[in-house]
């Protein structure tokens, strides 16, 4: 979605609008795409200018089907998230080394007189994925010898199994 900076009113606007997983697959950065896409993303957002800076809060809405980290099980995440963004035209000299604070993530430079918002949704939806997705804080997940799901069923597994190559470490145990 692209907003044109001079044609944002004096009062602000409403946008509304949607976007597909194909949309998302082809905004990606980076060559291998993520295990997940989205099926449709919902974007809400106002849009201020003052001056030729642009303030932009808004929320994206989208669910993602993802494996569960432990049984393998595939599991439907809802994915929210709030963002404010301060836009501005990029400055007339360049800084060597800058030192970034928690204020300049929200901050960004529009290139002419066009905002990109693109980024910004696809941004706050790798970041609302977690490092591991569960399907239950209780999960059990799988068996390490048989791979059965230890959610659905239970196994006759021996609980330890010894790897032969370290077992030249096991005449260490207890020797001080």
């Amino acid at each position: 979605m692209k907003i044109n900076v001079s044609k944002i009113p004096e009062g602000g606007m409403v946008l509304q609008f949607e976007r597909d997983g194909e949309w998302f697959r082809r905004n990606l950065p980076g060559a291998t795409p993520p295990d997940f896409i989205p099926d449709r993303i919902d974007i809400a957002c106002t849009a201020c200018r003052m001056k030729e800076n642009v303030f932009i809060e808004g929320t994206v809405a989208t669910a993602v089907d993802v494996p569960c980290c432990r049984c393998l099980e595939m599991i439907r995440l809802p994915l929210r998230s709030s963002f404010k963004y301060t836009f501005a035209p990029p400055p007339s000299r360049s800084q060597d080394e800058v030192e970034l604070n928690a204020a300049d993530l929200d901050f960004a430079y529009y290139e002419g007189d066009v905002i990109d918002l693109d980024t910004v949704i696809i941004d706050q939806i790798l970041l609302q994925i977690p490092i591991k997705q569960l399907c239950a804080e209780s999960c059990r997940g799988l068996c390490p010898h048989c791979g059965i799901n230890l959610n659905k069923t239970s196994c006759n597994c021996r609980g330890e199994v010894l790897d032969e190559r370290l077992a030249v470490l096991k005449q260490f145990k207890g020797q001080p």
